[in-house]
């Protein structure tokens, strides 16, 4: 079902990793809260002081007010989890991913099921467009063990 809206799933390890929920999204589910729904405009969670507006700049506030910095790539950085915001052609935020300890990304996939997957498996390519555009802003923060 996946592999015709994601047609670069096909042929990569992704795999379905929760059930349908609709209490939360993928912004959510990049900030490990699988309890609110957030997003900017309309309904839903949206940090405080952080404009309620869908632009990059907006995202990219929310993620700092839970700890998050801004960082340049997508690599894996041991002690670090990583979030990657997904933009489309007008660079407008559409979606957002969480690098797990294992290198690989988790992506709650609207109100549908969370996926673990290839971080560049959600993209455009010359053919296609993805609903999700590509991952252009990468975000961190230290991971604090308890």
């Amino acid at each position: 079902m996946y592999e015709q809206t994601f047609p670069f799933l096909k042929n990569t390890n992704w795999k379905i990793t929760s059930i349908e929920d609709v209490s939360y999204n993928c912004i959510a589910w990049a900030a490990h809260d699988n309890t609110k729904w957030w997003w900017p405009k309309d309904f839903g969670y949206w940090p405080n002081n952080v404009p309620r507006e869908e632009t990059i700049n907006a995202f990219i506030l929310a993620y700092e007010s839970i700890g998050f910095q801004k960082c340049t790539n997508s690599s894996f950085q041991k002690g670090y989890e990583k979030i990657a915001i997904y933009v489309n052609k007008e660079d407008e935020p559409t979606h957002a991913a969480r690098q797990k300890s294992n290198g690989r990304w988790t992506s709650k996939l609207g109100a549908r099921h969370d996926i673990e997957h290839d971080l560049y498996s959600l993209n455009n390519s010359p053919t296609y467009t993805s609903i999700y555009g590509e991952p252009k802003i990468f975000l961190k923060r230290k991971i604090s063990y308890k």
